[in-house]
């Protein structure tokens, strides 16, 4: 960072605000400080070429920052370019959906092994209490029979 004194544009910038504050001070005490219209107008002169000095170095300060601005956007416009090929985004498409598919026809199978299982085990669940019914029927009808065998003697 430079030093305020070593910075053309602050300096002017410092300097035309003094001599304005100077002039404005002038023209207040005028008739008291005896100065004639010329000698201010001397100074006005001077204090506005200065701060035409000063716009002057701005504004190319300004112009020298837009054209260094616009040499990198032209330069990253054109050093970078995304090609894309068609076959190479079709064949990645194609092995994702393929992933897909075998992901999910394992998902599925899992699924109808688990629920084969399930009924299964239902099925033989079923067939037990329709065995132990059965023979709850048999062995009261038989009961019942006995008892009625009994009752006719």
């Amino acid at each position: 960072m430079k030093p305020t004194s070593h910075h053309p544009l602050v300096r002017s910038t410092v300097f035309a605000a003094v001599l304005l504050a100077g002039l404005a001070a002038c023209q207040k005490n005028d008739a008291s400080a005896g100065q004639t219209p010329s000698k201010l107008d001397d100074i006005a002169q001077q204090a506005s070429q200065k701060l035409d000095q000063a716009a002057s170095y701005v504004n190319r300060q300004v112009d020298t920052a837009k054209a260094a601005a616009q040499q990198n956007l032209d330069a990253a416009a054109s050093g970078t370019s995304i090609k894309i090929d068609p076959n190479d985004l079709a064949s990645h498409a194609q092995a994702n959906l393929q992933g897909a598919a075998s992901a999910t026809n394992a998902a599925v199978n899992k699924a109808i092994s688990s629920t084969g299982a399930g009924l299964e085990t239902a099925g033989r669940k079923l067939q037990q209490w329709s065995s132990e019914a059965s023979s709850n029927a048999q062995s009261t009808s038989a009961g019942s029979s006995d008892a009625q065998k009994q009752m006719d003697k």
